[in-house]
Order: C-alpha cells, then structure tokens, then sequence
C-alpha cells in the first residue's frame, strides 16, 4: 500500500493535557490526535510533531507531520476534528515530500508569552496569562530584552531533565506587545512577549520571561542576565507558569525571520 506524508496544523487549548507528547496513561495531544487519526485510516498512525509543549502550555500553530496509508480523504482536517475534544482544532492537512519531518526540517519557531498587568486578575483572560501582582517597571523590561537577541549559550536558561549537548540558539526577534494571544479580549493590563529563534531548550522561554519579571520588579539587576548568558547552567532565575505560554508559529523557510 502507498503511503502519503502529511504536513498539518494544529491549535489547541492545553489546559487539560498532560502536554503535547504521548504519556501511559496521561491524556495528551498527540495521543487524542494519534487515535482519532488511526480511526480514521483504520490502522495506527503515529505522527511527529515540530516540537513538544508541557503540561497546560497552549498552541496557535503547532505543525506534525505522519505517513497515511493509502488514498488522504478529501476533508480529513474536518473530520479528524470532529473526533477531538473541543480543545484541539485541526486547521490544515496537506501533502508534503516524502522526505518531510516536522521536527527537523523546521527553520524557526516563535512563541508568544501573555502577561495580565492589572491589580486583580481578569477572569476571561486567566487561562490564557500570568496574571504578575507585583509593580513592574515595563520601561526596564523592554531595555532588558535585546540582551537575549542573537546566538547564546542558553545553557543558564534551560530547566533540568533536557538531555541536549548542544546549546546554542539564536533568537531573531524579542519584543514586548500589548495584548494577550487568544483574540480580541483586551483589558488594557494584557501585554505579550514574542520570541522567535532557530530553537528553544527545555522551559526555555518560561525561564527567560520569568526572569524578565524579577528583573522589572527589581528583584534581580539586569546584570543577572548578562552573567546567566555567560557563564552558562544551571539555571538560576524564575520560571513563569505554563498557562501564559503559547507555541504561535513554525516556520519551514529556509531564510529565519527577522
């Protein structure tokens, strides 16, 4: 039987998973994703996605790709949709070269990081920001997030558990936004960190926004962060919450983004 590699989108709310990857027993996206699909094919199908997200952490624009025996049903995004739990949204599912993996041949991904500002917590944007209680200097924040532009040893941002030898990453793009990542709702407290890089090690980007917070609340000195770039691992700042944390876009060009 001929097989079809897949490239395909999706969104989820990762509230109520145990994370992206598939876990014995737990309930994750790629095991919903896994087992409506290989209903569907009447086979099992695995998939492999572009990078794997933690427990309650959300997605805009996860990509994965998969073999899928024989001839792709013409709506197969609508109807692997149907079979998921709300949470999980198939966008888009396409043809790609044999040769296509998600994992490895993605250029660079950009993640988003939404915090609420105000005094008392917004209840429709709580699932979706760090609500931050504390007086923040937003001045001091912006000054301090060109220090992660370029290629670092981002070793003294990494969380323990990644087994990765390599380091190195570049960012291309950091900035401070206002509004969250979920839509229109804006009260005016919701602002976002957007980063994009060639790559991200584990926790990575919850450790560098975490850390930024210290830093704007003064409980670190922007040098903190020059020395955690320098001297490398372990990790020694604050690792903000997962539910703030989106992956928003994967990109397969070979020109990164600036």
């Amino acid at each position: 039987m001929n097989e079809t590699t897949l490239k395909c989108s999706v969104r989820y709310d990762g509230t109520r998973f145990a994370g992206w990857q598939r876990q014995p027993e737990e309930r994750t996206v790629q095991g919903e994703i896994e087992h409506a699909f290989s209903c569907i094919a009447n086979t099992e199908v695995a998939i492999q996605g572009a990078g794997r997200t933690d427990a309650g952490v959300h997605a805009l624009g996860q990509v994965f790709s998969c073999r899928w025996p024989g001839t792709v049903p013409v709506r197969l995004a609508q109807a692997v949709s149907r079979m998921l739990a709300p949470e999980i949204r198939i966008v888009s599912v396409e043809t790609a070269a044999s040769s296509f993996n998600a994992r490895f041949d993605a250029r660079w991904k950009r993640y988003v990081y939404a915090f609420d500002f105000s005094r008392s917590p917004d209840p429709f944007s709580a699932r979706y920001a760090w609500h931050v209680p504390y007086k923040i200097d937003q001045a001091v924040l912006e000054e301090t997030l060109p220090m992660f532009l370029g290629a670092h040893d981002f070793s003294g941002f990494q969380s323990a558990g990644s087994q990765m030898e390599d380091t190195t990453r570049t960012i291309y793009k950091c900035e401070l936004l206002r509004g969250g990542f979920c839509g229109p709702i804006d009260t005016g407290s919701l602002y976002r960190i957007e980063l994009t890089g060639n790559g991200f090690l584990y926790k990575m980007v919850r450790n560098i926004c975490g850390t930024l917070i210290e830093v704007a609340r003064g409980r670190f000195a922007p040098e903190f962060i020059e020395h955690a770039l320098a001297s490398g691992g372990p990790f020694r700042g604050h690792c903000a919450p997962a539910h703030g944390l989106a992956l928003a876009e994967i990109c397969y060009e070979d020109t990164a983004r600036k």
